[in-house]
């Protein structure tokens, strides 16, 4: 009669060793030098601890083109994903969330004149890959520091609607000095509409005649940005 097998003596998934080497080289190296599909595998290993999530790794960066094209995906894309649910999905937008988060931290209680790229940065970052237009708003303080930053409107996929009354009122409220206007333009082109230009220019008549500051208003979108004080429309 045979003993029984012990099930301590079943070997573990081949994975897990290489799951070992792909930790010790991102601690070893902080990820430098790592391609975007390891990095995604170090994010799936936590979500999906009984796997082996290298091939689902490699299928999302095929899908989305890079680790950033799969962050900034919708959750109902990431889904469509085979082997993608929610608790891998809630992994990955977390990410991307703290990456946002982060990238704003950063210009909390400073000018934001002397930090512009790291402003740009966050403004892409937060809005630059949507899928559809919206407007968000940066109120600042008489030194130029930032007090706020509120989404305003959500629109198509290219128009939001805008109600310059609306954002000079809660600059007041806010007792800001100075606003920055911000908005993405989800095909790619960051040229301003006519429509653009002069829903600016109404903010601008409208915040001048109170005291207050239109210091600039940004496009962005997932490949640029730009900038209507740069392009001389400010």
């Amino acid at each position: 009669m045979s003993e029984p097998s012990d099930k301590s003596d079943k070997k573990p998934p081949h994975y897990h060793g290489h799951r070992e080497r792909l930790r010790k080289r991102f601690l070893d190296s902080q990820g430098e030098g790592m391609p975007d599909y390891e990095i995604l595998e170090l994010l799936l290993m936590a979500a999906l601890p009984q796997r082996d999530v290298k091939p689902l790794a490699k299928d999302l960066i095929a899908r989305f083109e890079s680790l950033s094209g799969v962050l900034t995906a919708t959750p109902e894309e990431l889904m469509s994903v085979p082997g993608i649910k929610e608790t891998a999905c809630t992994a990955l937008k977390v990410v991307q969330t703290a990456a946002v988060r982060l990238s704003k931290a950063v210009l909390l209680d400073k000018p934001i004149i002397a930090s512009w790229d790291r402003l740009i940065d966050y403004c892409r970052s937060a809005m630059g890959h949507d899928k559809v237009e919206s407007f968000r708003i940066l109120f600042l303080d008489r030194k130029n520091r930032l007090i706020a930053d509120e989404a305003q409107q959500r629109g198509t996929v290219d128009h939001t609607p805008v109600y310059p009354r609306e954002i000079v009122k809660r600059a007041l409220d806010l007792g800001a000095s100075a606003m920055i206007l911000v908005h993405n333009h989800p095909s790619g082109d960051v040229t301003p509409s006519k429509d653009d230009i002069a829903m600016t220019r109404n903010i601008r008549e409208s915040a001048e005649k109170l005291g207050i500051t239109l210091f600039d208003h940004l496009i962005v979108s997932r490949s640029g940005e730009s900038s209507f004080k740069a392009m001389g429309l400010l």
